[in-house]
This record gives C-alpha cells, sequence and structure tokens, in this order.
C-alpha cells in the first residue's frame, strides 16, 4: 500500500489562535492540490510554542468543537494531524496532538514527557499525558509522539509492539549548537535518533518540526520522513516554512522485516520480568 504525506513545516503566530487556523486551513489547500492523503504539523502549530502565561487563553476542550469546526471540515477528504492545548473537563492542560479524518477527531495524544531543563520549562504549564495508544488510520496503524517523548525509547518501543508501522512525531525545536557548514547539532541529534528508531523496530519515522523565531528564539525545522531500513526519504528546508510532500511505501516494511526481523524476535516476556524486578529493587531501595 502507498500513500502520500505532506510534512506541513510552518511557523505559527504566538498565541493567535484564529490567524494559525486560517494559515493551516490554507496549508491543507495546498496539500490536497499537491496529492497528499494526509498533513501533518507541527508540536503545538494551532497556538505557537513559548505560551508560559497565555495557556489558558488558548487552550481547546475537543468535546466542543466549535472553534475547531473550519479545521473539521477542511479535513473531510484529508486526514491531518496538529497540535494544540487541550484543556480537559478537571482544567488540566495539556500539550496535545490530534488526528482528525473524514471530519472528525480520531484520537489525541497528550504529550508524555515534558522537558523542565534549560529554556524548557514544560512542566510548569502542562499535565503529562498518562497513556499511549496506536490510531487506527485509512494507512494502517500510526502512533503520535510529541517532541521529548521520542527521546524516550520506552515510547517508540511500545507503538512498534502495539502494531504501529507509522510513528509520526510532531516536534517544536529549537536550534542549538551552531556546527558551521555541517548545521546545528539538534538538528543532527534529531537525524541520528530518527534513524536508529527506524532501523531498531523497521518502521517509519515521520518527524515535522516547527520553524520561525519566537520570543527570540530560533526553530531550525528540518523535518523529514526516515525509512524502516533507516535511510532519510524526504527532508525540510532549514532555513524557512516548507511543504514537504512525498510517498510511503508500506510494502517496504515487509521487506525491510524479511531481512532483520528485530521486531519479530523481541522477548517481551523477558522484558515484563526484568522491568517487575528493577522496579521492586527500586520500590525496596527507596524504604526507609
Amino acid at each position: 500500500m502507498n500513500f502520500t504525506v505532506a510534512l506541513a513545516q510552518m511557523s505559527p503566530k504566538l498565541g493567535v489562535l484564529s490567524e494559525n487556523i486560517e494559515l493551516h486551513l490554507n496549508i491543507i489547500r495546498q496539500a490536497k492540490q499537491g496529492g497528499a492523503e494526509l498533513v501533518i504539523f507541527p508540536e503545538l502549530s494551532l497556538t505557537g510554542y513559548i505560551l508560559q502565561d497565555l495557556v489558558p487563553d488558548v487552550a481547546i476542550n475537543p468535546a466542543d468543537t466549535s472553534q475547531l469546526h473550519p479545521l473539521l471540515e477542511a479535513c473531510r477528504e484529508i486526514d491531518c494531524v496538529f497540535g494544540l492545548v487541550e484543556v480537559s473537563d478537571q482544567f488540566n492542560y495539556y500539550n496535545s496532538a490530534v488526528y482528525i479524518a473524514q471530519g472528525k477527531i480520531q484520537h489525541i495524544h497528550r504529550k508524555l514527557y515534558l522537558p523542565t531543563y534549560g529554556m524548557f520549562d514544560e512542566m510548569r504549564f502542562f499535565a503529562m499525558g498518562e497513556n499511549l495508544r496506536t490510531v487506527q488510520t485509512p494507512f494502517g496503524l500510526m502512533g503520535l509522539l510529541i517532541c521529548e517523548d521520542l527521546w524516550h525509547p520506552s515510547t517508540i518501543f511500545l507503538h512498534a509492539q502495539d502494531g504501529a508501522r507509522v510513528v509520526i512525531t510532531l516536534s517544536s525545536s529549537p536550534a542549538r549548537g551552531v556546527r558551521g557548514a555541517e548545521g546545528f547539532q539538534t538538528s543532527q541529534g534529531w537525524e541520528c535518533l530518527l534513524k536508529a528508531m527506524s532501523q531498531f523496530y523497521t518502521i517509519y519515522n515521520i518527524y515535522v518540526n516547527r520553524t520561525g523565531i519566537e520570543d527570540g528564539v530560533y526553530f531550525s525545522g528540518g523535518s523529514m520522513v526516515v525509512g524502516p531500513s533507516g535511510e532519510v526519504l524526504a527532508r525540510g528546508s532549514s532555513s524557512g516554512e516548507d511543504l514537504i510532500i512525498t510517498e510511503l511505501d508500506l510494502e517496504e516494511i515487509r521487506r525491510t522485516r524479511l531481512f532483520t526481523p528485530l521486531l519479530r524476535d523481541e522477548r517481551l516476556d523477558l522484558t515484563l520480568r526484568e522491568l517487575s524486578r528493577i522496579t521492586q529493587q527500586l520500590s525496596g531501595s527507596s524504604r526507609p
């Protein structure tokens, strides 16, 4: 099975929902004109990233679809993944990714790992997600992650074990560590990580990072698609907005696994047994 995906490497306006929705609608139209069946936006694409005290002002409860109505209507003939601030009925705020198909919300992933170090302060403003589930799409099972989630290997391991053949990571990764002609250290780190995870689990990784400048921070783009053998199949600009449209061949996963059956040979019983032992040890060592 083949399908065409569009990576919407864009620069949202901080805290301006109405303008960002219009920006999404324009990009969705371009993606459809380019033959895409799925369009993916970056982390917090509806709001911008460095929100801080703006978090409650831009939050959306997906149970009330009035604000998202234009996006739902635009995604009746194309699937769409985007990032927003979600507010729950208990008034918890989440950094979330939403999957829309046939004009309806099919799945919401709440960011599990909130970086709170260096320039990052997410745990001050957001609650942590508690669940990790794959989502059934017209293109098969997929997994959603948000930025820091991918740097914790258990997340993609669980998605792969749950049947995901494609893992989508939405990101707002700032550029750090300039290395001259080699680009940014952070961009190189992402590429190494995505290649390794694709090879370990013989799946497609789709990484969509934002671009632009926000509150003095530069976001480096560099969105990419990595195939199940670890090869970069498509790459976005590292200096501005871009719309990367490429075709994925899911049959390539079967071919790769014939020669590299790593996922088949994974021993979940061993993993569960040893995790249980380690958990018990940690629990015992914390006792007074």
